[in-house]
């Protein structure tokens, strides 16, 4: 044995037995090593875990470790500290479940052979126990990860799903996760446990940096949460607990978060539900998830096409589709000129022959049952659709001659917005759509983005949000025309529904700083102040903490940890920037005449200052300046 395994002041010690040089001798030595760890009480055993732990997570897909019963090991610890609380609070061994939970997820998130061996060692009994909160939330939200990569395999979900609490924990997990982080970790911050604030900072940070990892891991338990109760909703016999209405209802309200953004959560759970059969009545008897869907599906969420595909698959179900089809449309229709969206391939077309089954059927349809709103827009969508066919047939004269005269009404339409005249400006720019012609994409883009300026003046948020939604799906890239989702962000805040507002504000800026406009990119790579008050306003609206906040009331801390974080915000008052606050930093862009309107009555909304713990901030989410 060299001079280092003889300075060592650990007998056994696995770093040491990490360095023998004799393969064979070192397999058998981390073997034992294993099997005798969880009956030994020696100090320093967190530091084995803890390199363990690194391990799995750099080298999840390595199976070394996996044949010499690592996972018998990891299972053996965790059930020691249930059963020996003595051992649990002695030295740091206090750390040890956590660890042990988080490298048996680490392990089976990617390989099936590795997750059916961690089955055979009996991780789950012990995961189980963690996941009804025998520790603290910091374990359950280990557990919940591992059981949910568990649940992923065919061959191991039976396992997970003989445990049949599993599905109920998981889902007063995904409602409770956010209330109980903030009870039980960020409101006081005085009785935070030390070892909460290491695991949750890796000792780097302070009360500031404990605070936004706390938000980042609360949505992260909420979010596993929701991807092991994904697992069950795949299998048709555990839909009925899963579409519980009381449960139903709060799935579009989980997001993730700005947090954890990379996660479908809620919504991606809605689209796994509604792709069986079995699920979408409940969804359809539920108004208030079709509301949320037909929000999602016209906005900027990175998962708007799962919204989408809800939708979808409850217009085409029979059993469905006259329950959703007044809400679903009025959505819809607006997204009928998608060319695409991700991976989904001529999209509008799709929604519109969804939309349109009916008109083919000689029969009596469901179209006698709909409300002459939306007979008037799945009308107005047969239009288009006839129209663009006559205009394969036409003259390219007769077409410049129609795109000239609509440009001749928008001009008209330009001078009422400059006069004051909004009404009359917003019927002008109706008329110059149903003058231009179908395939003139940009021109109708500007003008349904005046019109929807125009809407917002005269307070129908509604249909701004309505013209928005078309000009951005008409737009080329998607989504991507920054004057829309400026004014779709604003029409939003009307409405009260600040995650769509907010994610549309922030897109916004994010375009206008990619911009190579003039008229659009950001000065010195400054955010405008209009923009930037109203993302401020709306992440506050939107913060994760904010029910839980608002039902136990807010942060407690009497400074004995050191000086808190600095809340942001000041105590002006956030109003709505008209075109005309926005001055040279929002100008027409080519071919688009908007002309500047003051509104003369704008809107000033009071807002609370956000807490002192706020999360992230503007700088961290877009990177700029203010």
């Amino acid at each position: 044995m060299d001079k280092n395994h003889l300075d060592c002041p650990y007998p056994g010690c696995f770093f040491c037995v990490m360095k023998e040089a004799n393969p064979s001798k070192r397999r058998t030595s981390i073997m034992k090593f294993f099997k005798d760890l969880p009956s030994q009480d020696d100090e320093g055993q967190v530091l084995a875990i803890s390199g363990l732990w690194n391990t799995a997570m750099a080298h999840p897909n390595d199976p070394e470790f996996i044949d010499l019963g690592i996972f018998e090991c990891m299972s053996a610890l965790i059930l020691k500290g249930f059963k020996n609380r003595r051992w649990l609070s002695h030295d740091q061994n206090i750390y040890i479940p956590y660890y042990a939970a988080h490298i048996i997820g680490s392990y089976t998130m990617n390989m099936e052979e590795f997750a059916e061996r961690a089955v055979q060692a009996g991780v789950i009994t012990p995961l189980v126990e963690l996941l009804r909160g025998r520790l603290t939330w910091v374990e359950q939200r280990v557990a919940v990860r591992a059981l949910g990569h568990l649940a992923t395999y065919d061959s191991t979900f039976p396992a997970v799903a003989s445990h049949g609490e599993v599905l109920e924990l998981s889902m007063e997990l995904a409602l409770s996760s956010l209330e109980i982080v903030y009870t039980h970790f960020y409101q006081f911050v005085d009785r935070r446990l030390s070892y909460h604030c290491d695991l949750l900072t890796r000792g780097m940070g302070g009360l500031e940096m404990e605070s936004r990892k706390a938000e980042e891991w609360a949505s992260q338990l909420q979010c596993w949460s929701l991807q092991l109760i994904n697992c069950f909703a795949f299998k048709s016999e555990f839909l009925s607990v899963v579409c519980k209405p009381d449960f139903l209802v709060k799935l579009p309200g989980m997001w993730g978060g700005l947090v954890n953004e990379n996660s479908p959560a809620g919504i991606g759970l809605l689209r796994t539900i509604c792709h069986h059969k079995l699920g979408r009545p409940p969804v359809a008897n539920c108004p208030s998830v079709i509301e949320a869907l037909c929000n999602i599906a016209r906005s900027s969420d990175d998962w708007q096409y799962m919204a989408v595909d809800c939708l979808l698959w409850l217009l085409q179900d029979s059993n469905t589709r006259h329950k959703v089809m007044d809400k679903a449309a009025l959505a819809l229709v607006d997204l009928a000129e998608l060319s695409s969206l991700g991976d989904h391939k001529k999209l509008g077309d799709s929604i519109a022959n969804v939309l349109l089954q009916d008109c083919a059927l000689p029969q009596v349809s469901i179209r006698t049952m709909l409300t002459s709103h939306t007979k008037e827009l799945l009308d107005e969508l047969t239009s288009i659709r006839q129209r663009l066919k006559w205009e394969k047939n036409m003259p390219k004269e007769d077409l410049h001659i129609k795109q000239a005269a609509s440009l001749v009404v928008k001009l008209e339409g330009n001078s009422l917005f400059s006069s004051g005249d909004i009404a009359g400006a917003a019927s002008k720019y109706s008329e110059a759509l149903a003058l231009c012609p179908v395939k003139s994409k940009k021109e109708r883009v500007v003008l349904y983005s005046n019109r929807a300026q125009c809407y917002l003046l005269l307070q129908d948020p509604l249909a701004a949000i309505s013209d928005t939604t078309r000009a951005l799906s008409l737009h080329n890239p998607v989504n991507r025309h920054a004057k829309s989702l400026w004014r779709r962000a604003q029409a939003y805040d009307m409405l009260g529904l600040a995650k769509e507002s907010l994610l549309d504000a922030i897109l916004f800026i994010n375009e206008c700083s990619q911009s190579t406009d003039p008229d659009l990119c950001l000065k010195q790579n400054k955010v405008p102040d209009y923009a930037e008050r109203l993302v401020k306003k709306q992440m506050h609206a939107a913060w994760l903490f904010k029910e839980a906040a608002l039902k136990h009331g807010g942060v407690h801390y009497d400074g004995k940890r050191g000086e808190a974080y600095v809340r942001e915000g000041d105590d002006s008052e956030w109003e709505t920037a008209s075109e005309s606050e926005m001055g040279n930093e929002e100008k027409e862009e080519t071919n688009d005449d908007d002309s500047e309107w003051q509104n003369e009555d704008d809107r000033k909304i009071k807002y609370e200052k956000p807490p002192v713990f706020k999360g992230i901030t503007l700088q961290d989410l877009l990177g700029l300046h203010f």
